[in-house]
């Protein structure tokens, strides 16, 4: 295929909501949804859009096996080189189901499979969920969803209710971890620490043997509060007393860990329904958030993903750019990444070499082979770097054109 291929260079689709994990050098994405014409439209159950980060391409994937539905909102984590996707919200409301799909096939087919014979009671249906990875598990939080009335507890802040059918939605904050060694589901019992009160559209993160929370909304109430986990005792910190300034209330953003103590914040919808573009570096060391001050301020992002790449980067796809509940319609398809610390050398030499591979030709033919494919991989990563600027470029022109 030619270089300057634009099918070379595609991209995932455009969409919010959706899930993405990063296993070995590939960022994976499924999921979200759309909206066309004031419809939501779910993104195809059957496709799995890869990312390779040494070369900047996109592939498309179908899967197979038992595909979940088409939905957004779901929880995607990965464990072992496997995807699990919980909950979420579809055409017929709310799930509790679970699904994996094993990312490191050995013949290039992904294909789904739903956990069904699991042991312990999974946690009843809902969406905007977030979960912590650690030792093996899945350890699930919050989310916005529905219960009977004989499932009614503490844990739950009633929004609206379905009188005939005894049905009620709101807010969680319970805690369900799932094991996938022993496909068992099982609700830890709270030792200690008042828990933060039940939310949707939260973060979490893990660092150590801690499962962070940052903000989310309940009712109409957005958050700035931090809480920890401590996910072997079960006790919670209760909110934590921060020092210093810290980010505004916001829901739909994501909480990145970025080393042994440290916690990228970025983007969300904020408590006056304005999108967000600042990026924010929590210290478990000093108790404090520090503001980035040079990220751009045109690029807000929420209900989009984060995940850490193989140095230090965070990459930030998909979301909105548009308040979701007022104006649908600024889904995005463009991968931002957050360098968080400074680049190995090597990688700086391979990034020099690419940008100037037309000067540098004759040179490259002679590095070694070895040496050579990470050249040529970084060659066509900033050819599709220049590809899709210069294609957003004229998309903006043309827009321009149109509206004079």
């Amino acid at each position: 295929m030619a270089a300057d291929s634009a099918e070379q260079f595609c991209v995932a689709e455009e969409r919010s909501g959706h899930c993405a994990v990063v296993d070995g050098n590939f960022l994976y994405v499924w999921g979200g949804y759309v909206s066309i014409e004031e419809n939501e439209v779910y993104l195809p159950n059957d496709e799995l859009w890869i990312y390779e980060m040494d070369s900047g391409l996109w592939t498309m994937h179908l899967m197979e096996g038992e595909l979940p539905t088409s939905m957004s909102g779901s929880c995607g984590a990965s464990i072992n080189g496997k995807l699990y996707i919980f909950g979420g919200f579809d055409d017929k409301g709310y799930s509790n189901r679970l699904y994996y799909v094993n990312l490191r096939t050995k013949n290039g087919t992904y294909r789904w499979k739903k956990i069904t014979n699991f042991k312990g009671q999974p946690p009843t249906p809902r969406d905007k969920l977030s979960c912590w990875v650690y030792k093996d598990r899945l350890i699930y939080f919050g989310g916005y969803g529905c219960r009977k009335h004989n499932e009614l507890s503490d844990c739950f802040d009633v929004h609206d209710a379905f009188w005939e059918g005894q049905i009620f939605w709101g807010w969680h904050n319970d805690v369900h971890v799932f094991d996938t060694t022993t496909q068992t589901w099982s609700q830890p019992a709270i030792r200690g620490g008042d828990p933060p009160q039940p939310r949707a559209a939260h973060t979490c993160a893990v660092l150590g043997n801690k499962g962070y929370i940052f903000g989310g909304r309940v009712l109409q109430t957005r958050m700035n509060d931090l809480h920890c986990l401590n996910l072997d005792t079960w006790t919670w910190s209760g909110r934590i007393n921060i020092s210093g300034e810290k980010p505004r209330d916001r829901s739909w953003h994501t909480l990145t860990p970025i080393g042994d103590d440290r916690l990228f914040l970025f983007g969300g919808l904020s408590s006056d329904n304005v999108p967000l573009s600042d990026g924010w570096i929590h210290s478990i060391t000093t108790n404090g958030w520090k503001q980035l001050t040079h990220l751009p301020k045109s690029r807000p992002r929420l209900w989009h993903t984060a995940c850490l790449g193989k140095e230090g980067e965070v990459m930030v796809f998909g979301g909105s750019k548009d308040d979701l509940h007022f104006m649908d319609t600024g889904h995005c398809s463009d991968l931002l990444i957050f360098q968080t610390q400074p680049y190995s050398l090597l990688r700086l030499c391979l990034d020099c070499i690419g940008k100037n591979a037309a000067l540098l030709k004759n040179q490259i033919q002679c590095l070694p082979s070895k040496l050579l494919q990470q050249v040529l991989k970084k060659i066509t990563f900033w050819a599709a770097v220049n590809h899709r600027q210069e294609k957003k470029a004229e998309t903006e022109r043309q827009s321009q054109l149109n509206t004079t």
